[in-house]
């Protein structure tokens, strides 16, 4: 598992492609192999699918046409043969035509497969009968509904397996993890060192292991340059930070053997469900980490104001506070 940090690759998708061949490196061909791609299959959407069907050679497509709408052609080999994506070239594209920047010429195929530029599968093609199938502003907010509970539910592992009363996350007992023991790297946005523990503070993280040895030259936190592609073992919450002792404060459901393999803490944009910082139990006045007091000219920071909780309410209760 990698974690990418955003819910779009649209941003970034030279990593994006990165992380699909890191990922699918470790498939041993023991047992049958599923990928559910995005939805995302206009513009560069459906140029950057048609790599990855060069990269990974698949024996079958399934491609689900949507409701009402004939925009997109059928992913049939001959068409997949001759369209040029968005780092690959077709098979009748000029050989003196420019790359992109993702190296895509040094792409070779995988060992045991076939020309990675020409591929061959069987396509299954399926069309729904039923109305407003694959709407794309309903799957938005549908999306996000579910990342939310994804979310919540992930949390719950932190609960004790007796069913009673919820506790309240600020509750629990968070690990400390000292500055020195762990990599620091905010992926989706570039951030001044000065802040960057206003952005790391209440922000939901990938734990993760990166191949190098930590290495702290200062008693400040160790920042990485560069956005590492490395495993994911899981996730946590930064519950808070601890500047004179230089601990991070952090709740996880990962189990302590795993843990100690962490040495790399990457914060995207990935938000905690809002519910959890609105609806903090047992807490007298102001609430932590909810604030419409704020500098949001400070680069890091966003503007996650108030009405942006109002707008993001959904109709199932959070008990994971």
């Amino acid at each position: 598992m990698v974690y990418f940090g955003q819910t779009s690759c649209e941003q970034d998708t030279e990593r994006y492609l990165d992380v699909v061949k890191h990922v699918f490196s470790s498939y041993k061909k023991e047992v049958p192999l599923v990928i559910n791609t995005m939805g995302w299959v206009k513009g560069e959407g459906l140029l950057l699918l048609i790599d990855m069907i060069r990269l990974l050679s698949p024996s079958h497509i399934v491609q689900m046409d949507v409701y009402d709408w004939k925009a997109m052609a059928p992913l049939t080999p001959e068409y997949v043969h001759l369209t040029p994506g968005l780092y690959t070239k077709g098979r009748q594209q000029a050989k003196h035509n420019q790359m992109g920047t993702c190296g895509a010429e040094s792409w070779k195929p995988f060992e045991g497969e076939g020309d990675a530029s020409d591929p061959e599968y069987k396509l299954l093609y399926v069309h729904p009968e039923f109305p407003r199938a694959g709407v794309a502003g309903e799957a938005r907010v549908h999306s996000g509904i579910l990342r939310d509970m994804s979310i919540l539910g992930y949390l719950g592992q932190l609960q004790s397996p007796d069913i009673g009363a919820v506790l309240p996350l600020h509750t629990l007992v968070p690990y400390q993890v000292p500055f020195s023991a762990v990599a620091l790297r905010v992926i989706h946005t570039d951030v001044a060192p000065t802040n960057i523990m206003y952005a790391v503070n209440a922000s939901w993280v990938g734990l993760c292991r990166i191949p190098d040895e930590i290495r702290c030259q200062s008693n400040g936190p160790v920042l990485l340059t560069q956005t590492p592609l490395c495993d994911c073992l899981g996730f946590g919450v930064v519950r808070g930070v601890e500047m004179e002792k230089k601990l991070y404060h952090i709740l996880t459901p990962v189990p302590p053997e795993n843990l100690r393999l962490v040495n790399c803490l990457l914060l995207g944009n990935i938000a905690i469900p809002n519910c959890v910082l609105v609806g903090q139990q047992g807490i007298e006045g102001e609430i932590p980490y909810v604030t419409s007091d704020y500098n949001y000219s400070i680069l890091g920071s966003g503007k996650l104001r108030k009405k942006h909780f109002k707008k993001r309410e959904y109709a199932f209760d959070c008990d994971y506070t």
